[in-house]
């Protein structure tokens, strides 16, 4: 597994593009008053699946951002594996949703802010694919500041 941070990533796109929209898709989640995490998958610079938390919503510990976006990708393509392609992921993946990545085999794991309770690297970093290359760090103010503000609110 490698850690690489882009400015740009191997396609030519801006990590950050594609972060912005995983944000749109947290706020999405926010509007539903859902943990404020968003996801898209990316292939050959299109967007082909994106998902936002829906667990209140569908009463469904499994529903998170990442598990909706990976489902609509492999529905896209038509197959399970999403080896070409880039997960965006506001915050980093629990380790139910690095697991949904590894199997997918993911190629990249963008991800905005660390989840220092709940992200899979609390647990172990072998959770990922070990040919998936991980980024992280990308919009982090941004990420993380949507998080802080959804459960400050909720004290």
């Amino acid at each position: 597994m490698q850690y690489i941070n882009f400015e740009e990533n191997s396609e030519g796109f801006s990590d950050e593009l594609f972060m912005k929209q995983a944000l749109k898709e947290a706020k999405k989640a926010l509007e539903k008053d859902e943990v404020p995490i968003g996801a898209v998958v990316v292939h050959n610079g299109q967007v082909i699946g994106k998902g936002h938390n829906l667990t209140e919503t569908l009463n469904d510990v499994t529903a998170h951002a990442e598990m909706q976006a990976l489902t609509a990708a492999a529905n896209y393509i038509g197959g399970k594996y999403l080896k070409e392609c880039t997960l965006y992921v506001t915050i980093e993946p629990c380790v139910m949703c690095a697991g949904a990545a590894y199997w997918a085999q993911v190629k990249r794991i963008v991800y905005g802010a660390r989840d220092e309770k709940r992200g899979y690297s609390t647990v172990s970093e072998s959770i990922i694919h070990p040919k998936t290359i991980i980024s992280s760090g990308i919009m982090e103010i941004s990420c993380r500041q949507l998080m802080q503000d959804f459960f400050r609110s909720k004290r």
